[in-house]
């Protein structure tokens, strides 16, 4: 079992930025792809980025590419998420998420783990 706690989240202005993070308990995160995921208000919610378990490969869907960042260090079990630039529409609840899989996982099913997800909203 692996638990997520969140934190970081709140209420900023267009082109602030703001730090999430994501820190893991139970059997280490290292194991784990970190995934990223976001769900903006009635909306589904969608993949935004993820890092690898080893060499920290990362990927990042188009509209955050260059403004997102994700990071881990496996020592402190904890992953990063650092966003700039942010955007009115940037706004919504941003996820943390632990995946098995070997593959790049991009789908929630994917996913074992979930943390609680903080609150981003950007004012415009």
């Amino acid at each position: 079992q692996v638990q997520l706690v969140e934190s970081g989240g709140g209420l900023v202005q267009a082109g602030d930025s703001l730090r999430l993070s994501c820190a893991a308990s139970g059997r280490t995160n290292s194991t784990y792809t970190m995934g990223w995921f976001r769900q903006a208000p009635g909306k589904e919610r969608e993949f935004v980025a993820s890092i690898s378990r080893y060499r920290c490969y990362t990927y990042y869907v188009d509209s955050v590419e260059g403004r997102f960042t994700i990071t881990r260090y496996n020592a402190q079990n904890t992953v990063y998420r650092q966003m700039s630039s942010l955007k009115h529409e940037d706004t919504g609840i941003y996820y943390c998420a632990a995946s098995s899989a070997t593959s790049s996982p991009r789908k929630m099913l994917e996913y074992d783990y979930w943390g609680q997800g903080p609150q981003v909203t950007v004012s415009s």
